[in-house]
């Protein structure tokens, strides 16, 4: 053996084997997401900043009063506008049941839908488990990625919340700024649960997006529907919007059995979609 390959041995010997990196496709998820994730910050900063600080100039004024007797009841029910003259009713409205549903349900549905939809469809997918990862660890850390990146976020939108609670006079208190924050998580992460599903069932990104985005939209729709009408209330029952809402949290703090409803249907997302994945031929053939 030469001097250089003596070298070399001594010097593997001394550091020891080079063990993998945990969780390699988590860490990796969450760093290429990372500019993203400040752009959909960024977003909720930016609506929060322009709604809530309004509600001093409107919030239970004779004029917001006017609005909502001039608007079809029908109308203020289906868009959650009962309670818009209250902080807590307002917050609700304004930010958690409308742009800033909107905008985190896209980052979710998009992410989700991505994590196995998108790598299949690009060929990624087959090169990952090329390289002795397994299909659960996939999924698994796919989807820990996905919870992740909705928990990061929905804290620093607790954060600015909690930040611009007092100058805008929302009237509650911490408790239920993170009661009404971790309803809004969960309700999310739901979404972004089935467009994960969707991508393992259907291989392809398109796939994931059309569950997630329509088990949103049905959720709200549902919710709309059942305001309307005693008979239609049933609606509610499958409303994933209303599980999450329908307790009002930012009154009344979080609603237990609905929570663990939400987290629980999410928990059954990600184990469908393992169980998707082994059945699938990720080839093709």
């Amino acid at each position: 053996m030469n001097a250089q390959a003596k070298a070399k041995a001594q010097a593997s010997h001394r550091d020891g084997p080079v063990r993998p990196s945990r969780l390699p496709l988590l860490r990796k998820a969450l760093v290429d997401a990372r500019f993203s994730m400040g752009t959909w910050a960024v977003a909720m900063l930016a609506v929060m900043c322009l709604y809530l600080p309004l509600f001093p100039a409107i919030g239970g004024s004779d004029q917001m009063q006017q609005m909502l007797k001039a608007l079809p009841p029908k109308l203020v029910n289906a868009l959650n506008y009962g309670q818009i003259a209250s902080g807590p009713g307002y917050t609700q409205a304004t930010v958690f049941g409308l742009l800033g549903f909107l905008l985190m349900t896209i980052m979710a549905v998009s992410a989700g839908a991505a994590a196995i939809g998108g790598d299949e469809e690009s060929g990624l997918l087959e090169l990952t488990i090329a390289h002795g990862v397994t299909r659960t660890q996939v999924v698994l850390e796919r989807a820990a990625a996905l919870v992740l990146r909705v928990a990061i976020l929905h804290v620093f939108i607790l954060i600015v919340l909690l930040v611009l609670k007092g100058p805008s006079e929302l009237g509650f208190d911490a408790a239920h700024a993170a009661a009404g924050v971790l309803m809004f998580a969960l309700l999310v992460l739901l979404n972004g649960c089935f467009a994960l599903l969707g991508g393992a069932l259907g291989g392809r990104k398109v796939h994931g997006i059309a569950a997630g985005a329509g088990v949103a939209v049905l959720g709200y729709a549902f919710n709309a529907l059942g305001n309307q009408n005693p008979n239609l209330e049933w609606m509610h029952t499958v409303s994933p919007y209303y599980w999450a809402y329908g307790k009002s949290p930012l009154l009344n703090g979080v609603d237990a059995p609905a929570a663990l409803l939400l987290l629980g249907v999410s928990a059954l997302c990600i184990a469908l979609a393992v169980a998707a994945l082994h059945r699938r031929d990720i080839h093709g053939v």
